[in-house]
């Protein structure tokens, strides 16, 4: 039997307390921007209409965190996770070597991820919605950087996912289902 759980006298298993972290809205932003984005990525050369729609629903979700950022629950607003490049630093060394702290809501580490998506989903619409204007229609260097931002936006979504699964692991908690139902053991 895991640590995680016990097994009360009837045998039924029980989870030690549990505390809401993540809000509705966050869980609900979280999963709209994900498949917004899949969809976005997917319909890129091929379904011009749709791809502009679904910028336009991830240009409105980022603002909305931003906003949520700021008014949120505790573990939404940015002062509750963002910290300075050498916590950023330390947290990431203390990873590595297995002795990084839990934290409730969003690690040193996971807070610079979220900002660092913010802002390239904020460069990925801006250049989005510049190549649908006239001055800007056909601008190769905006093309260009449009592309050249989703990817780097790619390889960080691989690093978050990649950091979900570390912190799940050297945690001993589901970070993906705390996501989902919002609860975190205590």
């Amino acid at each position: 039997m895991s640590s995680a759980s016990e097994a009360t006298s009837s045998g039924r298993v029980e989870r030690p307390e549990e505390v809401r972290v993540w809000d509705p809205l966050v869980r609900l932003f979280h999963w709209s921007l994900v498949a917004a984005f899949v969809f976005a990525y997917a319909t890129g050369d091929e379904w011009g209409a749709a791809h502009e729609k679904a910028g336009y629903v991830i240009a409105g979700l980022v603002a909305l965190r931003v906003v949520w950022g700021f008014v949120g629950s505790r573990h939404a607003r940015f002062r509750d996770f963002v910290r300075g490049p050498k916590a950023v630093g330390a947290y990431l060394r203390d990873s590595a070597t297995r002795k990084a702290p839990r934290h409730l809501g969003h690690n040193p580490a996971g807070g610079a991820m979220v900002i660092a998506l913010l802002v390239m989903l904020s460069l990925i619409t801006a250049t989005g919605v510049m190549m649908t204007m006239d001055r800007f229609w056909g601008v190769e260097w905006v093309e260009e950087a449009h592309e050249i931002v989703v990817n780097l936006t790619l390889g960080l979504i691989a690093l978050h996912l990649a950091g979900v699964a570390f912190a799940s692991l050297a945690h001993g908690e589901n970070l993906v289902r705390a996501m989902i139902t919002g609860r975190k053991r205590q």
